[in-house]
């Protein structure tokens, strides 16, 4: 003790460290990648219930290579669809039947035979296509019927969708009697079938009615439009035999989200593909 009598004054000095791994930052990183992700993933699933077909194929080409990896289905808005001179050089062919035309490569390389009658089938879908769309320049239709026309490419075949407008139907409402309109169509359309000999498949589809309707004619109505289209075609020169399959479907596959939407209202003329 000093002589003073005051007791020494001790200093203790605590030496802090890093916070352990649960203070860290590391956390904050990977929890803002997560958040990432699912926002990433919900816009992906907001994008694809609020868009159209044709829109996805547009989104898709836009990411699409230079040259084509894949022979995948391509497309786009816009007057030509997607569409150019150079298309088959730059963009991965149109419609979702890429699955089938893939396998149709593989069987031809074991199958010239095989590999010329696929090769004709395409180009007399895309003559076809393009005769209807305008695509050569030279429009077989007016813009007045263009607008009932939608074709794809399936693994099916060649569809040819005609379809209702607000103002302009194809069948008088409620019935399967044909309008004017429809009378035209089917006269351009069989103009252009003559291009190949595939068989055809008639749809029918409807929008939906009241469900407070005692009796719903939907399933009723769909057949008999797709009969009429049938007697239609063979009326304005088609040979009835190559009609394999009329089908009715009702209200049950409808393309857009309203369900009583005249856009439902539609037939649907499928190019069979052939067996090779």
């Amino acid at each position: 003790m000093s002589g003073d009598g005051l007791a020494p004054i001790i200093i203790k000095r605590k030496k802090v460290v890093g916070g352990d791994g649960h203070h860290g930052g590391a956390w904050k990183v990977a929890y803002a990648d997560f958040v990432t992700a699912m926002m990433a993933f919900f816009l992906l699933m907001w994008l694809l219930n609020a868009t159209t077909e044709k829109q996805r194929k547009g989104i898709a080409d836009y990411f699409n290579p230079t040259i084509p990896i894949n022979r995948i289905s391509g497309g786009g808005d816009g007057a030509f669809g997607g569409d150019s001179v150079f298309t088959e050089e730059t963009l991965a062919q149109n419609g979702v039947g890429a699955a089938m035309q893939q396998a149709s490569v593989n069987m031809a390389a074991a199958d010239p035979e095989a590999e010329r009658a696929a090769a004709e089938e395409a180009a007399g879908f895309s003559a076809i296509q393009d005769g209807l769309m305008g695509f050569s320049g030279e429009s077989m239709a007016s813009d007045q019927l263009l607008r009932h026309i939608v074709t794809r490419v399936t693994d099916e075949g060649l569809i040819i969708e005609l379809y209702d407008l607000e103002d302009e139907p194809l069948f008088e409402p409620g019935t399967a009697k044909p309008t004017e309109i429809t009378r035209e169509l089917i006269q351009m359309v069989v103009g252009l079938l003559t291009m190949v000999k595939n068989d055809l498949a008639v749809n029918g589809y409807m929008a939906s009615h009241a469900v407070v309707l005692k009796d719903n004619p939907v399933w009723r109505i769909s057949t008999q439009r797709a009969e009429q289209i049938r007697v239609l075609m063979s009326e304005t020169g088609l040979d009835p035999e190559r009609v394999q399959r009329i089908a009715g479907h009702a209200d049950r596959k409808p393309v857009v989200r309203n369900l009583l939407s005249s856009r439902n209202n539609r037939v649907e003329l499928i190019l069979l593909r052939e067996q090779f």
